[in-house]
C-alpha cells in the first residue's frame, strides 16, 4: 500500500524516516522488555530536542549502545563513556549517557520481580487509553498516568523519566493512543 498519500498526525514531517516512523512504530502497543528499554532511554536523549533528531540517530546508538543490551550497558566503564562522549552519531550529553547507563542497572533490578512490560503497562490497567483530542494543541504533556510513571521510575532510579517524557513513551509504545482524528493510524 502507497502511504505518500494518506493523511498523518500533524506532527509528522515529510521526512520519510519520520512518516515511516508514525506509520509503522508510534502508537502501536509495545510490550517486547528490551525494546521498551531501547525507547525509554531514546525518549530520555530526546530531552530538549525534537524526536527527528534521535530518530534520524537511532541506528547508531543501537550500534555504539550494545543493541541495548542491558547487561552490557550496566558494566561500561569509563573508557567506554569517554568513547560514547566523542562520537558524533550521538547526542553527546554526559548526563543523558549516565543515564542509559544507571537505567540498564535500574532495568535489571525490576526485571528481578518480573516483567519490564507488566510494569510499565499497569500505569495503564494494561490496555490503551485512546484519546479523542480534536486538535494538536489539545494534547497534554502528561497525565495523572505519566505523573505516577515517572514517580515509579524514578523511584527506582531511572533517570531522564519525567512525566512529559514518561507521556512521549506512552504515546510512542502505544499506551496512549493520541493519534490526531483524521489520522489514518487512529483505532
Amino acid at each position: 500500500m502507497s502511504t505518500s498519500h494518506l493523511t498523518r498526525c500533524a506532527w509528522c514531517s515529510d521526512d520519510p524516516l519520520y512518516q515511516n516512523y508514525h506509520d509503522q512504530e508510534w502508537g502501536q502497543p509495545l510490550f517486547d522488555d528490551q525494546a521498551l528499554f531501547e525507547l525509554l532511554c531514546l525518549e530520555g536523549a530526546q530531552a530538549g530536542l525534537s524526536w527527528i533528531t534521535v530518530l534520524k540517530k537511532r541506528e547508531h546508538y543501537r550500534k555504539v549502545f550494545d543493541g541495548f543490551d542491558a547487561q552490557k550497558i550496566a558494566a561500561y566503564d569509563a573508557a567506554k563513556v569517554a568513547s560514547l562522549l566523542s562520537d558524533a552519531g550521538i547526542i553527546r550529553n554526559r548526563a543523558k549517557v549516565a543515564a542509559f547507563i544507571g537505567n540498564a542497572a535500574a532495568y535489571l533490578q525490576l526485571k528481578q520481580e518480573g516483567r519490564f512490560s507488566d510494569f510499565l503497562w499497569s500505569f495503564v490497567n494494561g490496555k490503551t487509553i485512546v484519546n479523542h483530542w480534536v486538535n494538536i494543541s489539545d494534547t497534554p504533556v502528561a497525565t495523572a498516568e505519566s505523573i505516577a510513571m515517572s514517580k515509579a521510575l524514578k523511584k527506582r532510579g531511572f533517570k531522564f523519566v519525567g512525566p512529559t517524557i514518561c507521556y512521549a513513551f506512552m504515546q510512542a509504545s502505544g499506551m496512549v493512543d493520541d493519534h490526531s482524528p483524521s489520522c489514518w493510524r487512529r483505532c
